[in-house]
């Protein structure tokens, strides 16, 4: 057991001493957090719940604009009417323009605006709900003109209480589940990602390096078994690939207000799983590869094929059936699903647990390939 703690230790002393292995590890991931966290929705996760609108009239709205506000408050906005130093303060602002009941009844066409600090998909969703509610707005005052009323407060709260003649009855199907957003999906999408991306170029190069020096013959001719030097080279690589996960799960939390949910336990041992996936890969690779450049090639290929179709770059809840399908097939599917088990949706370990153990075994699947696979020159 020596033998394999003193190669591990070696090798990841070699890891972290090369530039470009610390800027993948501590500088990319977090780069890349704040770029498709921010673009796809920011800290935007869910876009559920009463969430705060600043109403700017800039002058007379009247009571269509009252009419807009019931609206809006009925699509989960609280809205404020701040003065104008103060509208700043607010991520969503909605400005009407000047004499917007008057300029609507005179047939003009009035021009709602929303600013918002952040896009993507959240963005998308208040258009949504401010366009749902003023056309809401636009169908009751067509109601009034149709009934032959002359459009007032009073017309519309009459209205208001007619009895309606058709009725949506709903009932609830199951726990709603939206897909994960912003950095959300990005946070964990990108340790996923890089993680394997460091295993499949850096991980599998050495090993090219380390043959072509002959550093691996003379490890055969030490008093150790082939067995210690395969498990001291794979446990440096898993020791490597958890320093980048912990660094990625503390800078996801502290950096993007990542909430991991209440399993961190059960994430950190689904991580753990992948790590040890990714670090018998990266031995498969570098056995099979001849050079340096064949592994970096193979590495970063196979990695962005994984983490696309494995749902590292979105989530996979919105992609077509199809691709849900070939995600759980893939490790990184496996990974992806089990963390959003855990964090997102909250669903608890037993929902993450066939993941966990597909995981292992393809893990110790991986191992043994490698080991059949592994050679000194």
């Amino acid at each position: 057991m020596r033998n394999i703690w003193f190669i591990a230790r070696k090798d990841v002393q070699y890891f972290l001493r090369e530039k470009e292995v610390l800027l993948w590890i501590f500088v990319m991931p977090a780069l890349f957090m704040y770029f498709i966290g921010t673009v796809s929705g920011g800290n935007s996760v869910r876009g559920s719940g009463k969430d705060p609108l600043a109403l700017n009239s800039l002058t007379n709205g009247g009571f269509l604009a009252d009419e807009l506000t019931r609206r809006l408050k009925e699509n989960d906005y609280v809205v404020d009417h701040p003065p104008a130093e103060a509208l700043t303060n607010y991520e969503r602002r909605l400005t009407l323009p000047e004499n917007f009941t008057e300029s609507v009844l005179a047939g003009t066409q009035a021009v709602v605006r929303l600013e918002r600090k952040e896009g993507g998909l959240a963005q998308d969703y208040d258009r949504f709900r401010i366009g749902r509610a003023s056309y809401t707005v636009l169908a009751d005052l067509l109601a009034c003109v149709q009934a032959g009323e002359t459009p007032t407060a009073v017309a519309f709260d009459r209205l208001r209480q007619m009895p309606r003649t058709v009725k949506l009855d709903i009932h609830p199907a199951g726990k709603r589940r939206e897909p994960p957003t912003g950095f959300q999906q990005a946070v964990p999408g990108i340790m996923v990602m890089i993680s394997l991306i460091v295993m499949l170029t850096s991980g599998a190069v050495s090993l090219i390096v380390e043959r072509q020096q002959g550093l691996l013959k003379r490890l055969a001719s030490a008093p150790m078994s082939r067995g210690e030097v395969f498990a001291g080279k794979w446990l440096g690589r898993l020791a490597l690939g958890m320093v980048q996960i912990v660094f990625a799960l503390i800078a996801g939390g502290v950096l993007f207000h990542m909430n991991w949910g209440p399993d961190v336990p059960f994430v950190l041992l689904v991580l753990t799983a992948w790590g040890a996936f990714c670090a018998s890969f990266g031995i498969v690779l570098g056995s099979v590869a001849r050079t340096e450049g064949q592994a970096i090639g193979l590495g970063v290929l196979v990695s962005n094929v994984f983490a696309a179709l494995g749902g590292c770059w979105w989530p996979m809840e919105i992609a077509p059936a199809w691709m849900q399908a070939v995600a759980r097939a893939l490790p990184t599917g496996w990974t992806m699903h089990a963390l959003h088990q855990l964090a997102s949706f909250r669903a608890g370990p037993t929902a993450a647990l066939g993941d966990l153990v597909l995981l292992l075994l393809a893990a110790a699947v991986m191992a043994w390939i490698g080991v059949r696979r592994f050679r000194f020159d």
